[in-house]
């Protein structure tokens, strides 16, 4: 049994929480795949973090940040990439994975405008218009992974943020390898993937809600079929 590492700090008050088991199971009993998955709350990634998460085949670092643990979230998705490990982000998970690849191989002191407002060029920052409770049309980059997971140049997804890449670190996605994946119908970046890796994937909206409509989100499938390969 292959097993998913959700990190993050759950919370039942938080509809992305809520929907993240739903749509797993919903993919594990279409896919019959051989998969389950785990809980870990930030404030548990201490130590050494590769003999924590070795166990683990995939991760997903969810929404519902602030983390309680920053360092915890960050030291969890840099194994995920480092190992090559399956990985999904999503909202937060997205901020903070834009914050790790920005920290480690940009070599840039990465600032969130959100637990850092005093940050003089973060690269998380306030987006123009909130996206809370908002849905929005996507359009993807020809020739990404996510445009073939969703089979279209297009698809609507729902938002629950205030915050996402700045535009000044947007430009730095088009020298590689970690790229722009889709954009919003103004041009903003909403997802990005790391090319040459079996998958890492990280969007700033949350494909896991479509499981409380009784969806099951193609991000959410392609995600489980890698887990159960890994």
């Amino acid at each position: 049994m292959k097993r998913i590492a959700l990190v993050g700090d759950p919370r039942d008050e938080v509809a992305a929480h809520r929907a993240i088991p739903i749509a797993l199971r919903m993919a594990v009993e279409r896919l019959r795949a051989g998969v389950a998955w785990e809980w870990l709350h930030t404030r548990t990634i201490q130590g050494d973090v590769a003999r924590l998460l070795e166990p683990f085949a995939a991760v997903w670092c969810v929404p519902g940040s602030p983390y309680q643990n920053t360092a915890g979230a960050l030291a969890a998705i840099r194994f995920a990439r480092k190992s090559r490990r399956p990985f999904l982000g999503t909202c937060g998970g997205f901020q903070h994975a834009l914050l790790e690849y920005a920290e480690d191989v940009w070599g840039v002191s990465a600032g969130h405008a959100e637990t850092d407002p005093d940050a003089p060029n973060p690269v998380i920052a306030p987006l123009a218009c909130s996206l809370v409770d908002v849905a929005g049309e996507l359009h993807f980059t020809p020739g990404s992974r996510l445009a073939e997971i969703y089979g279209s140049p297009t698809a609507t997804e729902e938002y629950r943020c205030n915050y996402g890449l700045s535009v000044e670190y947007a430009a730095r996605l088009g020298a590689g390898p970690l790229r722009v994946a889709a954009r919003d119908a103004e041009g903003s970046v909403r997802a990005v993937e790391l090319e040459g890796e079996p998958f890492f994937v990280a969007t700033l909206f949350q494909p896991e809600r479509a499981a409380l409509h009784a969806r099951l989100a193609p991000l959410v499938s392609a995600f489980v079929t890698e887990a159960s390969k890994s």
